[in-house]
């Protein structure tokens, strides 16, 4: 499996809008950064739809009073948190459903 990083995102773009990744990292940045902003200020729900690509969901997990801890079988408590989610879009999901 190949991982894909920041840097790749930012010189895939630059290619893409002819511009110098210097020039297009500030911009990628900025969107991640106020994403995550997004998600992070979530209070306790949050949507980020983004058209033709995906959604990203910020939700609120049920608290678990008898979880068990597999390695000791001793049961505990798991609080509530929020946990994130993505769902792809119609475009993304068919160009996955193409045949290698």
């Amino acid at each position: 499996m190949k991982t894909f990083i920041k840097k790749d995102v930012i010189e895939r773009t630059g290619e893409k809008l002819g511009k110098e990744p210097k020039e297009v990292s500030r911009t990628v940045d900025a969107v991640f950064t106020v994403l995550r902003e997004i998600m992070a200020e979530a209070d306790p729900e949050a949507r980020i739809e983004i058209r033709d690509f995906g959604v990203f969901e910020v939700k609120r997990t049920k608290a678990k009073p008898k979880a068990r801890n597999p390695k000791t079988n001793q049961e505990i408590f798991v609080p509530p948190r929020r946990k994130t989610h993505f769902k792809p879009g119609k475009l993304l999901k068919a160009s996955l459903k193409r045949p290698l």
